[in-house]
């Protein structure tokens, strides 16, 4: 059913769960897990902080590139055999579903954040933009 199954990652709680169900996923259908992690240069630009240090940016970068090489361990020590770590750039929902598009994902796998209504309405979240733009099933795990 799943040949290729995403799974968008930061590395926080919610991501977690959402990545042990990746994997139990691609382990049963044999399937290869992109693990991919956004850095959102531009949130870090614009957090009112400026000039972002050139370390700042290349410690975000070393943390993500930390999360999904874990991930991909984590994987590959449960019995999924083709697994590639990726870190990205851009606007984190955009970037995933251009690489999804790309490579021919048809399954992308999501943390929530367990937004409140209010806070979701207002600011939206990387997973609600995902489920509704997506041209693949997206499973969010919560």
């Amino acid at each position: 059913m799943f040949k290729k199954i995403l799974i968008a990652y930061d590395g926080s709680d919610h991501a977690i769960r959402a990545l042990d169900v990746a994997i139990d996923l691609a382990s049963k259908y044999n399937a290869k897990l992109d693990v991919v992690e956004v850095v959102d240069t531009a949130a870090l630009l614009g957090m009112g902080v400026a000039p972002i240090p050139g370390e700042v940016i290349q410690q975000v970068y070393n943390k993500a590139k930390t999360d999904v090489e874990n991930a991909k361990s984590k994987a590959q020590q449960r019995g999924v055999k083709e697994v590639d770590a990726v870190v990205l750039e851009g606007d984190p929902a955009t970037a995933i579903l251009e690489y999804a598009a790309k490579n021919g994902s048809d399954l992308i796998v999501t943390g929530s954040r367990g937004l409140s209504t209010f806070k979701r309405i207002i600011l939206g979240s990387v997973s609600t933009k995902i489920v509704e733009d997506a041209k693949v099933p997206v499973l969010v795990v919560k």
